[in-house]
């Protein structure tokens, strides 16, 4: 009786470490992830801005669905400055499959040289509004006391960030302020931007036979200013 207790035991417990086993595995497979390769900055201008040599608007479709990435587009849904001018736009047009996006504009104020620059470019009315920091004397000082909270849940650290906008300027200075306040930005990637992008992940937010966009497909950062404690 005792033996054919121990066959019992013995088979129910072999099904049970199978079972577990063939969990981990299946949901293993869910995480693996290849290397990504290592930081290269591009050439010319591309490279004054830190967009990657590697993975940018060409390669991009070849890194997208990584569980150890978070995706963010840094640009406006209306941006007030005239990109026009300069062979851009101003509205989110479309965007890249499994970017989110959170304006640049809105977590800290330009650098003057910056605005100077856009200005002798023929590119005026860049944001002036509220942000999360404020620039004193190269530093960026919180305006508000849940700046950082909100600053750490959109760009974990635990994680790799891919940054894209529209030619690559303002993800180039998300990516600056990052690592000023603390961020590894050897995790960072400047991705480029989408205005370059040809691939075949682009959702359109155009309205069929319209000028006018619907963003209602866009994964939005919306902050509301109204509602946080402003630091005097």
């Amino acid at each position: 009786m005792k033996s054919y207790l121990k066959i019992i035991i013995a088979i129910v417990i072999g099904v049970l470490l199978g079972s577990t086993v063939s969990f981990i595995m299946k949901n293993d497979k869910c995480d693996i992830v290849n290397e990504l390769p290592k930081q290269e900055k591009s050439e010319g201008l591309r490279g004054v801005y830190d967009i990657d040599k590697n993975i940018n608007e060409k390669t991009i479709d070849n890194y997208l669905d990584r569980s150890d990435v978070v995706y963010r587009d840094v640009r406006m849904l209306e941006d007030t400055a005239t990109w026009e001018n300069k062979g851009g736009e101003r509205d989110l047009t479309g965007f890249v499959r499994g970017f989110e996006v959170i304006p640049y504009a809105y977590l800290t104020e330009f650098p003057k040289e910056y605005v100077d620059q856009k200005k002798s470019e023929n590119v005026t009315g860049l944001y002036k509004g509220k942000t999360l920091f404020k620039l004193e004397n190269g530093k960026y000082v919180a305006n508000y006391k849940e700046s950082m909270e909100i600053l750490e849940y959109i760009f974990p650290k635990d994680k790799i960030i891919f940054i894209m906008c529209g030619a690559g300027g303002y993800a180039n200075f998300t990516k600056q302020m990052l690592g000023a306040l603390g961020w590894d930005t050897s995790k960072i990637y400047n991705v480029g931007g989408y205005w370059n992008y040809e691939g075949k992940n682009s959702i359109s937010t155009k309205i069929n036979g319209s000028k006018k966009c619907d963003f209602s497909k866009v994964a939005y950062h919306d902050i509301d200013f109204s509602r946080l404690t402003e630091i005097k």
